[in-house]
């Protein structure tokens, strides 16, 4: 089980934002939640640089849920930068996103996203999404350890 990492939530929108964080505490997922705002955000985090730099740089998040449509840096750009660097190759990322773009969920998958989720409109459906997403990435998955 993988309930003492965090996880880093990148979403621009409040109400997504908000409405993630309830369904986490809906389904009693109590990782801490980390959330990033924007990809420039999201990647100083993640990279212990920027105004995240007295963050330990091996204390990466269990999971990255990470939105597509971001300002400054874009979901597809984080998810390059994050596939590119050792570090970070093999961190689990679910792109969570409204998209309902093919050319964005091949190339999610073609950058090396672990997982594809379009957000539900439905509350009640989201918080079983959110549900099903915490119980398989958070207690049934077996993640790679750094350095082994």
């Amino acid at each position: 089980m993988d309930r003492k990492r965090p996880i880093l939530l990148v979403e621009d929108n409040p109400d997504d934002e908000a409405l993630t964080l309830r369904a986490f505490s809906k389904n009693r997922i109590s990782n801490q939640v980390v959330v990033a705002r924007d990809g420039v955000e999201a990647l100083d985090y993640l990279f212990a640089t920027g105004s995240h730099a007295s963050r330990a740089p091996d204390g990466l998040p269990a999971v990255v849920l990470l939105d597509l449509k971001l300002p400054r840096i874009d979901g597809l750009e984080v998810l390059r930068r994050l596939r590119a660097d050792a570090r970070t190759a093999l961190l689990p990322v679910v792109i969570l996103t409204t998209s309902k773009e093919q050319q964005d969920i091949f190339d999610g998958y073609r950058l090396g996203a672990n997982s594809y989720i379009r957000k539900p409109v439905d509350f009640e459906k989201f918080i079983h999404a959110v549900g099903q997403l915490g119980l398989y990435w958070l207690v049934l998955n077996e993640p790679v350890v750094c350095g082994a």
